[in-house]
């Protein structure tokens, strides 16, 4: 079967008839006598090409104006298009078409007829004029002989070429040339709406010439770079060629020398500064584009940002350091010496490296809080940076510049942050630091926090040394038993306590009250709370060494009477007494430790610290018919338990000194009890206390309610130092106790017990276990 031409094509289509439905085409211009294909994906164009291949119409094609208007009105669309075949429709992913059209003629948008679901437009087609012959001719042969020298100055497809150089009537070379051309949108609609033939051509062959003198630029540039070099030197090839395109654009040195001012106005170091150089060095070879120009382009950012020799005075008024560290904590004088030291050694010799603090102590006792109070004392600027749960040496040290997205560690982050070399720098939580398969952030530390290292401390990314002999280090912990030996060894350790209750009443009432009162939009004139209602607060409410929850519950408070003063504006003031508490925070939560109600047989009081502070305890022990065992319950850790064993193992060994059978202990289970059976307990403290219970159980002696004890025992029946001997004060003297024994070593701890307390309670130091036993005992040995 013979296949109709063109020409003939176009007429069948032509009396078919006006009225189309239209596909809106975005970043494309379609011409008569083209085949060509596009994607469809909006509801609007698939309905057009659904209607129009369901009913066997040609479609109108025409070129959106902006190609970001996702819905287009009639307005965005060019009204000259292409009446154009569909020949194959091929469904996408996603509710898309791929279709294949050839343009049949042109045509104008004559009217919009009224659809909701697709455009439907009346055309009418368009004829191009009639022309003189010959000038028509030479306006061909012009632009064909111009399609040929841009063929031969550019690399342009054969399939382009073979489809257009054979082409002898005009307007299909102009259709067919321009389609193929890299021309713009906009050139391409103007010779589509062009009715002249001679004016298509004669617009074809200018935008020809301008593209044939870009290709001609673009030869010259590197023919330019050819000239000036050897072509055995590849490298050198590249640069010189990066250097010509960049004189043609005009930037070649403005950023580079920019950089280079910066570096050297920036007064860096001596070896800090040709490094810098070194790599600006190295940038000048580059391309723009390449990803390592990228890269040293950021490294130039940092280096830059960070200060090498800004610093901030410090305050040489001793007198207004320690106002201002009054004005934000209460108490904590360890702390507050430590730094009017520093001051008055600074004022002194006018030079002295940073010290490394760390501030151990439970929950909510001012550790972070404090360090930000001593930037503002010594007029610093403050930075801080929580260890907690950072398992990633590379967080210390930052990324080696090889890898992608290589940055800065946190250290020089927090630097840079600060804008100076002699900030108060916080590391918060550094007993929480954890380690993988990553690395070991503490490791990394100990360049950090050497005071003999830190002077020259490297990031891998910036690969110079950093001066942070200078930064003042304070860290935090809340136990010093997982931090390891060597980074502990290169800290200067401060133990900060619990607090007392009335150390907790100064805080709430010059702090917390008037922080939470205005907090929630309250004045004095709203409320008051009584220091009764304070007590009831603290005691029934709070279990805590520091004021965190403290502060919480006198925030629920606030928040109580702000309700009622929101609701009722003529609210009288609300005093809240310790009565009214209860109607405030609900039922109490906690209640005091019971101390024994007489004197008994195997239940002794014991002293224990914990992480929130003091308490006190009641070890029992009984004896049950039985072949010898040891019986431990109440969560005792393994600690606690080779304490106990170790009591049994010296009351057994002075078995005949306290008048015991020794059958006894083969025919006897010893159980050892500690109520809260809950509550996980561990550590050697209750040694004595244990073996007073042991040796009750055993002689059937009663044992005084009034005393309590802590210390560890040896086989040997020597009393050990202890800890926390404050804090398991403190819980005695608030269960009534005023009798405690504790280990003679611990004599020296009695300094940090209030006065107020340690007036009214007896303290008795014992070396061995016959004096605890003495003080225990109803009846003395």
């Amino acid at each position: 079967m013979e296949e109709k031409t063109n020409q003939e094509i176009i007429e069948s289509v032509a009396s078919a008839g006006t009225v189309l439905p239209m596909v809106a085409l975005r970043g494309k211009v379609i011409f008569p006598g083209v085949v060509t294909s596009f994607d469809v994906g909006r509801q609007m164009s698939l309905a057009a090409i659904d209607v129009a291949a369901n009913n066997n119409m040609d479609i109108f094609i025409a070129t959106q104006k902006d190609i970001a208007i996702e819905a287009p009105t009639s307005a965005d669309i060019f009204t000259v298009g292409v009446v154009c075949r569909i020949r194959q429709i091929v469904k996408m992913p996603g509710n898309n078409a791929r279709v294949s059209v050839q343009g049949m003629y042109r045509a104008r948008i004559e009217n919009y007829l009224e659809n909701s679901k697709f455009f439907e437009v009346e055309v009418e087609r368009l004829y191009l004029l009639e022309e003189d012959p010959a000038l028509v001719e030479a306006n061909l042969r012009v632009a064909q002989a111009s399609f040929k020298e841009y063929v031969a100055a550019t690399k342009l497809s054969k399939e382009v070429t073979g489809n257009v150089e054979n082409i002898t009537d005009p307007a299909e070379f102009t259709d067919t040339a321009t389609f193929y051309m890299h021309f713009k949108e906009a050139d391409k609609q103007a010779i589509l709406e062009e009715n002249s033939v001679i004016g298509r051509l004669k617009r074809f062959d200018e935008l020809l010439a301008y593209e044939l003198e870009i290709a001609n630029l673009e030869k010259k540039i590197s023919s330019r770079v050819r000239q000036s070099i050897d072509k055995s030197q590849k490298e050198y090839y590249l640069r010189e060629q990066l250097r010509a395109i960049h004189a043609e654009l005009g930037d070649d040195e403005e950023e580079r020398e920019e950089l280079r001012r910066s570096i050297v106005d920036k007064n860096m170091p001596k070896e800090v500064e040709e490094k810098a150089l070194k790599e600006l060095s190295k940038m000048d070879k580059m391309m723009p584009s390449s990803p390592e120009y990228t890269v040293i382009r950021n490294y130039f950012d940092w280096l830059l940002d960070l200060p090498f020799n800004e610093q901030t005075e410090d305050t040489e008024d001793l007198k207004q350091a320690i106002k201002i560290l009054n004005e934000d904590h209460y108490g904590l004088e360890k702390v507050k010496e430590r730094i009017v030291e520093y001051l008055a050694v600074l004022k002194l010799t006018q030079k002295i490296r940073g010290p490394i603090l760390c501030f151990v102590g439970p929950p909510g006792v001012g550790k972070t809080s404090i360090a930000r109070s001593i930037a503002r004392a010594l007029g610093r600027k403050f930075v801080r940076m929580s260890l907690g749960g950072v398992k990633d040496e590379a967080e210390i040290r930052g990324h080696r510049r090889t890898y992608i997205g290589a940055m800065p560690g946190r250290i020089i982050y927090a630097m840079k942050d600060a804008g100076s070399i002699n900030p108060v720098f916080l590391l918060d939580e550094i007993d929480k630091i954890s380690m993988d398969l990553r690395g070991d952030p503490a490791s990394a530390l100990l360049e950090v926090l050497d005071p003999e290292q830190n002077s020259t401390f490297r990031d891998r990314f910036l690969e110079i040394p950093y001066d942070l002999s200078k930064v003042l280090f304070i860290t935090t912990a809340n136990s010093l038993d997982t931090i390891p030996a060597p980074l502990l060894d290169r800290m200067e350790v401060i133990r900060l306590s619990g607090y007392t209750l009335e150390e907790k009443m100064q805080i709430a009432k010059q702090y917390l009250i008037g922080k939470q009162t205005e907090a929630n939009g309250l004045t004095e004139k709203n409320i008051k709370i009584t220091d009764d209602a304070l007590r009831e607060v603290i005691d029934g409410y709070t279990r805590e060494a520091g004021v965190r929850t403290l502060e919480r519950e006198i925030g629920s408070l606030c928040r109580k009477v702000a309700t009622k003063v929101a609701t009722n504006s003529r609210l009288k003031k609300q005093v809240i007494t310790e009565e009214r508490v209860a109607d405030y925070l609900g039922a109490r939560k906690f209640f005091p430790d019971e101390a024994l109600a007489s004197n008994e047989v195997g239940a002794v009081t014991g002293l224990a610290w914990t992480a929130v502070g003091g308490t006190t305890l009641t070890v029992e022990c009984t004896l049950i018919r039985g072949k010898g065992d040891i019986i431990l319950t109440g969560q005792l850790g393994d600690v606690m338990k080779e304490s106990a064993r170790a009591a049994i193992s010296y009351i057994r060994s002075k078995a005949d000194k306290y008048n015991i059978d020794m059958d006894k202990f083969d025919h006897s289970d010893v159980h050892i009890h500690v109520p809260e059976g809950a509550t996980p307990k561990d550590g050697p403290s209750a040694g004595i206390t244990i073996a007073t219970a042991i040796l009750s159980a055993f002689t059937g002696r009663e044992v005084k309610k009034s005393v309590a004890m802590t210390g560890e025992i040896t086989l040997r029946g020597k009393v050990l130092p202890i800890g926390g001997l404050k804090e398991k004060a403190l819980a005695a003297y608030r269960l009534g106790i005023r009798h405690i024994v504790i280990p003679k070593a611990n004599v020296k701890d009695l300094d940090e017990i209030p006065a107020n307390i340690r007036e009214e309670i007896k303290f008795v130091p014992v070396a061995d276990v016959d004096e605890v036993f003495a003080e225990a005992f109803v009846k003395k040995y």
